[in-house]
């Protein structure tokens, strides 16, 4: 057989084969229902078109053009989403094209554009272009540090077609462009002014972002600001503090949203999202939506428009709203608060150890009923198992556990609560925005037990191991001191006869809280409640800090 004729005979198999494929597909789907072969026949031509059309829409080219980065020129392409620049590099001898990988910037982590020019010693405006210069992010861990891409190009007319591109490429993205700022020149080591003008400032102007700045006098400044204040008109707002002052704006913001939308009862979730810019002690929040107790990636994150959803509680006495925040403690933590607020004349990191050290020393459990409504789980049923009683004052739908004894910490925790000193946070079974928070219960123990336990904060895990330490995740908490429940004394000393007494509180006297590292005295009964996302931070979702510092106390 010649050649021709095998060519004719191949051609024909084929055809004979694609066309038995065809007919089995066409009997499959005769053998459905009409209805049901329209249906799969739209979706499968849907769904291909408009993954093509949203691929085609983002990587295009937009522009190309050449351009040297360093010493060498690269031909670099632009897209509506990043940047790849790629070395223009000769043809080796042999004829084989150097194969190199291409460099790539998303134009989601560039928060600024400028014309690089050259210019005298004095000259303020104008000069011979240079080229473009692209300022940007970069992740080190959870870190984001300040880099710069320079493109240049010595022509006038395509340095300005790739800058009024890129500009106008940036524009897409959510970003604020007028910020309402808060310092609290008192916080930590007084150094939030000088935090700002150095690290946080710089970035505002570099990113085109206006600021209208106010540096607040006294406790309770920024609330009345919040409330007076014309907030349509700013796309954020910024605090530079420790966690007292960003409780007290999450605080005011929910309250101004509440008088906005006429709901004095039912909490309203703001408008504003919420930047903050590590300036305190501990700096508990700003560690949990970054990672990493750092200005500089706290302003980058605002620049960039990272938002995080995150769920707040509030915290209520007889039927009266005393604050909204994110964690509070009762017991060991309230009492070692109340002693450092004693000591403000001493540096933040004695004034820690000594109030911990002290507390210690005089190490004594709370007598107190404890009731919790616990997060249901997949399949509808409570997730814990406890004695349970029916709450009155809420919905009678509602089951809560009650148990009563002695305790000698209480802390209720809406997020992770990250710091230096437990870079897993506080409460690590919980994240920013999962609707529920964390309660924590440590039982009536010895000193050296409850040492144990605060020493494995520090530590990757095993804080929850011990049989006094009781977790559970839950949608609001009541906390009533003894001298509520009306206990008599004879049972609380026999029930902690081989450990530590019990605190005999006087009629009517005020037990100290830490909410939020503020201390709030409260005399009643505490309920607390969860609020699934109820405020936006700038930042991202995190589950580990970086940094970790040991505590020498412990």
């Amino acid at each position: 057989m010649s050649e021709p004729e095998e060519k004719l005979s191949q051609q024909r198999d084929s055809s004979k084969k694609k066309k038995k494929k065809t007919d089995k597909r066409s009997e499959k789907k005769k053998k459905k229902k009409p209805r049901e072969r329209r249906e799969e026949e739209e979706e499968e031509e849907e769904q291909p078109v408009e993954e093509e059309e949203e691929k085609e829409h983002s990587e295009c080219v937009v522009l190309r053009g050449i351009f040297r980065l360093g010493k060498k020129s690269h031909d670099v392409l632009l897209t509506r989403t990043r940047l790849s620049w790629t070395p223009i590099t000769p043809e080796t001898p042999t004829g084989e094209p150097c194969v190199t990988q291409p460099g790539v910037l998303l134009l989601q982590d560039v928060y600024a554009v400028k014309v690089k020019r050259r210019r005298a010693a004095g000259q303020e405006s104008g000069g011979a272009v240079l080229g473009v210069a692209l300022f940007c992010c970069k992740r080190t861990g959870r870190k984001l540090e300040v880099d710069t891409l320079h493109l240049n190009n010595a022509s006038t007319e395509h340095t300005q077609t790739w800058y009024n591109t890129l500009r106008e490429l940036l524009t897409g993205f959510s970003r604020p462009r007028y910020l309402k700022v808060f310092i609290n020149p008192s916080s930590h080591k007084k150094e939030s002014v000088h935090i700002y003008r150095e690290h946080v400032a710089p970035l505002f102007k570099m990113a085109d972002v206006r600021t209208d700045i106010t540096v607040t006098e006294r406790k309770g400044h920024a609330l009345s600001v919040m409330k007076e204040c014309k907030l349509d008109e700013y796309d954020g707002v910024v605090c530079v503090g420790g966690d007292g002052s960003v409780a007290e704006l999450c605080h005011s913001l929910v309250l101004r949203a509440q008088l906005d939308a006429d709901s004095p009862e039912k909490p309203v979730k703001p408008v504003l999202p919420l930047g903050i810019i590590p300036a305190g002690s501990t700096d508990v929040v700003s560690c949990s939506v970054h990672g990493v107790r750092d200005p500089v990636t706290a302003a980058l994150h605002i620049v960039l428009g990272h938002q995080q959803q995150v769920d707040m509680c509030s915290f209520s006495s007889l039927g009266q709203l005393v604050c909204f925040g994110f964690s509070a403690m009762f017991g060991f933590g309230g009492r070692s608060l109340a002693r450092a607020e004693k000591k403000r004349w001493m540096p933040s990191s004695r004034r820690r150890e000594y109030a911990l050290l002290k507390t210690l020393a005089r190490l004594k459990p709370e007598d107190c009923q404890l009731s919790f409504l616990p997060v249901k789980n997949s399949t509808g049923s409570l997730s814990e198992h406890r004695d349970t009683e029916q709450d009155l004052d809420q919905d009678p739908e509602e089951t809560w556990m009650t148990n009563q004894g002695l305790y000698l910490n209480i802390s209720i925790m809406s997020i992770p609560c990250l710091s230096p000193h437990a870079p897993r946070g506080l409460a690590p079974n919980t994240s920013l925005a999962n609707g529920s928070a964390t309660l924590t219960a440590v039982g009536n123990t010895s000193r050296s037990e409850f040492v144990k336990h605060l020493k494995r904060y520090n530590s990757s895990s095993g804080q929850f191991s011990f049989s006094f330490v009781e977790t559970h995740d839950v949608s609001a908490v009541r906390v009533r001191p003894r001298s509520l429940v009306g206990w008599s004394e004879e049972e609380s000393e026999e029930e902690c006869d081989s450990k530590t007494t019990p605190i005999i509180q006087s009629e009517g006297a005020a037990f100290p809280w830490n909410i939020d590292g503020e201390l709030v005295e409260i005399a009643n009964e505490v309920l607390i409640r969860v609020h699934p996302r109820l405020i936006t931070l700038y930042g991202d979702d995190v589950d580990e800090a970086d940094i970790t510092v040991t505590c020498s106390c412990i």
